[in-house]
């Protein structure tokens, strides 16, 4: 082969972009990360390294070209798994682009769709939720927090500054009941020393099963190539997980037709000029029969395996376009697959939809149902004794974590 893959961060996504790497190819992904997560860290099918100072600029390019000059044989094409890792890249393009493949877009961009006042002002075409934008330097409005009404969903605008300020109640998104919870916690945020907008939005009725993903890739003339719509059966209920997929369902929707919002939001990333892998995270509202977006990640998400486990392996599409310069044919995945982080018990228990339920469940029969942490190949002792622990803890997680 004459390419490397270089992922950057050490999460969910980045074992399972190995695993699509190690899949196609038979190759060993190499990672850099910040810090040791046991995803990547117990783990035969990567080769990591560590560099704690990464996400200082300086350090950043160092190590980016360090590796580069073991590695100039081969063409390098180079991955960011989480926002911060994204982030670095594009704002350091200019400079990364004479040594790495890698989708490139601009900083305005980027800043359209990573901070989420940014994303309601900019993507006019589609439905999202009544929102308020709070300015934390500003008196709170309760005319406006009286129009949405109780519960209300409160969010940072910049996700990746928020938590660069850790407090003991910070939630990733917060579901508030009453008026004194809303005041309570906009202080403890202020406090914690974020000073960046909050996001105040109405809450959208409907349990996990409302929650929708939709992944698109944009090849390197700004067209999708790659579309999906998946119904979500549960998310993560940790303080800190909110908002992450644990049950995703592709090629199903028990609330309602989704060919119209899906070329919508064809529509709308086409009209940006991005290019690379994006989700967007949505929600049915039965209020008024629509899909409302709740944001947009610049990257694939933590659950955007079951593109691969469908048939349509996303390091293939990123190699074929940015590497081989290929010309890429359209698809809209629309096989019925399941993948699920969490074992068949807490599916049983906590997917309160009874159609999505058995919907799952046959696909458990039909061999159609994956976790994207299991590979066969990945065989260490260790690790397999790690996931028997980790699918034990979800019974504690959702027990005491209904959020």
């Amino acid at each position: 082969m004459d390419f490397e893959v270089l992922l950057l961060g050490s999460d969910i996504n980045t074992y399972y972009m190995a695993r699509c790497l190690n899949e196609e190819y038979g190759k060993k992904a190499y990672v850099i990360s910040k810090s040791p997560m046991m995803f990547t860290s117990i783990s035969k099918i990567l080769n990591i390294k560590l560099e704690p100072k990464i996400h200082q600029k300086e350090i950043f390019l160092k190590t980016l070209k360090d590796f580069y000059n073991e590695h100039k044989d081969k063409k390098i094409l180079l991955i960011g798994t989480n926002d911060n890792y994204v982030r670095l890249i594009i704002e350091n393009q200019e400079y990364l682009n004479k040594y790495f493949y890698f989708p490139k877009f601009s900083i305005d961009l980027l800043n359209n769709m990573l901070i989420k006042e940014n994303f309601y002002n900019n993507f006019s075409g589609i439905d999202k939720p009544e929102t308020y934008v709070y300015n934390t330097l500003e008196k709170l409005d309760m005319e406006k927090i009286k129009k949405l009404g109780y519960p209300l969903i409160l969010k940072p605008s910049d996700g990746i500054k928020y938590h660069e300020h850790e407090f003991d109640n910070q939630y990733k998104v917060f579901k508030i009941k009453e008026e004194k919870e809303l005041i309570n916690v906009i202080e403890e945020i202020k406090t914690s020393g974020y000073k960046d907008n909050l996001i105040i939005q109405k809450f959208i009725k409907g349990d996990d099963s409302y929650l929708f993903d939709s992944v698109s890739y944009v090849d390197r003339n700004g067209k999708v190539k790659l579309m999906t719509f998946a119904q979500i059966a549960l998310q993560e209920h940790t303080k800190t997980g909110i908002g992450n997929a644990t049950v995703v369902v592709n090629g199903v929707s028990t609330h309602g037709e989704y060919k119209e919002i899906v070329e919508k939001l064809k529509e709308e990333i086409e009209k940006t000029g991005y290019h690379g892998f994006c989700e967007f995270d949505l929600k049915y509202d039965i209020d008024d029969n629509k899909f409302k977006v709740l944001e947009i990640n610049p990257r694939q998400a933590r659950c955007s395996y079951y593109l691969a486990f469908a048939g349509y392996n996303l390091i293939k599409y990123l190699v074929d376009d940015l590497i081989y310069k290929k010309d890429l044919k359209y698809h809209f995945i629309d096989n019925k697959v399941c993948l699920s982080f969490v074992p068949k018990r807490i599916i049983k228990k906590y997917v309160f939809d009874k159609e999505l339920k058995e919907e799952i469940f046959k696909l458990y029969k039909q061999k159609k149902v994956v976790n994207p942490l299991k590979y066969k190949k990945d065989n260490l002792l260790k690790r397999k004794l790690w996931l028997k622990i980790r699918d034990f803890n979800y019974s504690k997680k959702y027990k005491n974590n209904r959020w």
